[in-house]
């Protein structure tokens, strides 16, 4: 039997030291749902990992997500503390606390399993697909491997609300394609283009440019309609900051301007990221705080 407590905290030390741009089970979440998040990241990040980090073969990374599958389901089904089977070679050191963990944040909040599989389904996507032909098939790529996350926040925070979750569905999406378009020549170079070939192919942007060292005029182009969308969805999912209550909405906002404040400085940079890649850091904490303070339900 693996000790409940021990489980979330080592879920919780994942948490704490792996960066990201956004908060993650931050002091703005409520104390009350800090673990149960914890949980969620500790499983989301280590089956990320699986898929993109390394140099794994493709079936051993299939292998690992096949296996984080089936304990997910294990550890729905199972209903009690006890590790469902050793840890397999490539699996974290801590897996067995991961499920523990989450199995019991998912029977305490009646999380819905779908949404956990829908991140897996992601994940292995990212495995071998490395192209995308149109919007449509990025924005089912963030369904699956975004949206999940902010619906299960909200779950956790015992909301179960259609509009919520629509709001929510427009942050998580702006959110992803943010990374995508602050990471473009990070995945270039690992074999991956997230900008739909359709978009591309309006602005004249071809891939094999980004091997350059600058950024070429199709390319900035095609990265600022992209962000220009981005953007437009940050503001559609808005109302979501004002609708929950509490510190919840604290952490929310927060995420929010952070994804806002990295599509500014791509726009500032003329959405150079050849040369640098744009990010949050210690030196943003004033102007988080003012923001927040000067907080307006119409953000421009």
């Amino acid at each position: 039997m693996v000790d409940i407590a021990a489980a979330y905290a080592s879920c919780a030390r994942d948490a704490r030291t792996h960066y990201e741009n956004f908060p993650v089970a931050s002091r703005l979440v409520p104390q009350r749902m800090r673990h149960h998040v914890a949980a969620v990241y500790a499983f989301a990040r280590a089956a990320d990992d699986f898929a993109d980090e390394g140099t794994r073969p493709v079936d051993e990374r299939h292998r690992l997500l096949d296996g984080w599958l089936c304990r997910l389901r294990e550890a729905v089904s199972r209903g009690t503390n006890a590790p469902s089977r050793p840890v397999d070679q490539g699996e974290p050191a801590n897996t067995n606390e991961i499920f523990v963990a989450l199995g019991a944040t998912i029977r305490e909040k009646q999380l819905p399993p779908e949404l956990f599989e829908d991140l897996l389904s992601a994940f292995r996507q990212d495995v071998t697909v490395t192209r995308y032909a149109s919007w449509m098939d990025v924005m089912d790529y963030c369904r699956r491997s975004a949206n999940p996350v902010g619906r299960l926040v909200l779950r956790i925070a015992d909301y179960r609300d259609a509009g919520l979750d629509g709001w929510s569905d427009a942050i998580c999406t702006a959110l992803q394609l943010t990374n995508f378009w602050q990471d473009l020549k990070i995945d270039y170079d690992r074999g991956r283009v997230y900008v739909p070939e359709d978009e591309m192919r309006a602005h004249g942007a071809s891939p094999s440019d980004l091997a350059g060292s600058t950024m070429t005029p199709a390319w900035t182009r095609t990265v600022a309609a992209a962000v220009a969308r981005t953007r437009a969805l940050f503001h559609e999912g808005l109302p979501l900051c004002n609708a929950v209550r509490g510190r919840l909405r604290y952490e929310l906002r927060a995420t929010w301007l952070g994804g806002t404040r990295i599509l500014d400085r791509l726009e500032r940079s003329e959405y150079d990221m050849i040369h640098r890649r744009p990010s949050l850091g210690v030196t943003d904490a004033p102007w988080f705080a003012w923001r927040m303070l000067s907080w307006s339900p119409r953000q421009s």
